[in-house]
């Protein structure tokens, strides 16, 4: 039998809100950090200060508001589920769906099937849900119902990504990657000065925030970009995240 690392992620209900109230935490401190601590003033110090600024903090709100505009359609925007009642249509001059899904229906072993074999010849039934599923359809255990064109159940939007919301989910990976990059290149001379002996203007507060805003987008940028080369190549393969998983496992 398969190990399904799925059945774990029913433990990802009870983190809800505290997810986007921690995501809302990191934008505010980099917000804080690179508008308010440092950019900011600078903006008024006059020469190549003021010229910096006036290059970076537009580029910096424009990435935020397309972040923050990707972030939440992924959030609220429904994945899509299979609508109450939904039945194959039937080919009446082959009577292939109604054989099939009468297989289905009374728990035929379906191991040995290869993907392209349930989603594109064979009509499946989901026992949770009680309902036929269909083509690359796939019950997510954390939502608690079935998923059209699932890819996966992302912690950090709260939310199943799937055939409503993926486009959503695309361009936040997107906006997220130039946004921390943005962000990462803004504050390396300021990193590097807490390495080196010149003086760095600002409380200890300030420093101390600034430090950690860089260690966490410097992270994210490489991170992100790990999930944003992982997807464009998942939806040049017109494939999904699961999908391979369920070919493996012949489930």
């Amino acid at each position: 039998m398969a190990w399904n690392v799925f059945k774990f992620c029913t433990a990802l209900r009870a983190l809800g809100s505290v997810i986007i109230v921690f995501v809302l935490g990191i934008v505010s401190l980099t917000y804080y950090v690179v508008v308010l601590a440092d950019y900011g003033p600078s903006l008024f110090l006059g020469g190549l200060d003021s010229l910096l600024s006036l290059l970076v903090l537009p580029l910096f709100h424009s990435l935020l508001v397309m972040l923050l505009w990707s972030y939440f359609s992924v959030v609220l925007t429904d994945p899509g589920g299979v609508p109450p009642n939904w039945r194959p249509v039937t080919d009446e001059e082959r009577g292939e769906a109604d054989s099939l899904v009468e297989s289905e229906y009374n728990g035929s072993d379906l191991a040995s099937n290869r993907l392209d074999d349930l989603d594109h010849q064979r009509v499946r039934f989901c026992q949770k849900c009680n309902q036929f599923k269909p083509p690359r359809c796939h019950h997510c255990s954390v939502c608690g119902r079935c998923i059209l064109k699932m890819d996966h159940h992302c912690v950090w939007v709260v939310n199943c990504v799937g055939a409503f919301n993926y486009k959503y989910f695309l361009l936040f990976l997107f906006y997220t990657f130039l946004e921390t990059t943005v962000v990462t290149l803004s504050l390396l001379p300021y990193f590097i000065a807490f390495f080196t002996e010149g003086e760095i203007p600002g409380t200890p507060g300030t420093l101390a925030a600034t430090f950690i805003t860089f260690i966490l987008n410097f992270a994210f940028a490489l991170s992100v970009m790990g999930f944003l080369i992982m997807h464009l190549s998942l939806v040049g393969a017109n494939t999904t995240t699961i999908e391979p998983f369920y070919l493996l496992s012949g489930i």
